[in-house]
């Protein structure tokens, strides 16, 4: 039983849940559109998937949270549950609003932004933030269907050369070809 629980947790890929790697999320198939609408963001410059989906009121409640959030998801997912649609769970939802007002609290709070939109002058931190902002950060993609060929991406290696060194022949050859005429 033991070698059977250490067979799964390192075919599930347990251990990379515990790192702020955006990739981990991608262990799980139907992440990936999700995964990949942020990777063409701005947030993907600045925020992580748990920089957003996480708390950060302390370490303990962190972990705690990661574990409950990712039992729950891989039970669904073990099942073949997952909805057409994936929407955040109230408790998560209140996760992510924290986190909105974490890093955008000069934007909520500073009265220079009052006059800015009416909408934003009463109380704006009674909805919640993608009430209005609802493609940010994953854009449009919120179906699994309309993009069950979505690939999941590889991580970058920044030392890899882009450019296969097969291509770089073939190219240099048809440019001294070119040259030649």
């Amino acid at each position: 039983m033991l070698g059977f629980s250490f067979f799964t947790a390192r075919e599930a890929e347990v251990l990379s849940y515990l790192s702020d790697d955006p990739q981990a999320c991608v262990n799980c198939h139907v992440m990936t559109p999700v995964y990949n609408s942020w990777m063409h963001s701005s947030h993907r410059e600045w925020a992580s998937c748990n920089d957003c989906h996480v708390p950060h009121n302390n370490v303990f409640n962190q972990y705690y949270f990661k574990a409950k959030d990712g039992l729950y998801h891989a039970s669904i997912f073990t099942l073949r549950k997952e909805p057409e649609v994936i929407f955040m769970r109230d408790e998560s939802a209140a996760v992510v609003q924290d986190n909105c007002l974490r890093c955008h609290v000069q934007q909520v709070t500073q009265t220079k932004y009052t006059g800015w939109l009416d909408s934003h002058a009463s109380n704006r931190t009674d909805r919640t933030c993608w009430s209005c902002h609802r493609e940010v950060p994953h854009g449009r993609v919120h179906g699994q269907s309309t993009i069950r060929t979505n690939i999941a991406p590889l991580p970058t290696d920044p030392t890899m050369e882009v450019v296969p060194a097969w291509l770089k022949n073939e190219l240099s050859n048809t440019k001294s070809v070119s040259h030649e005429k």
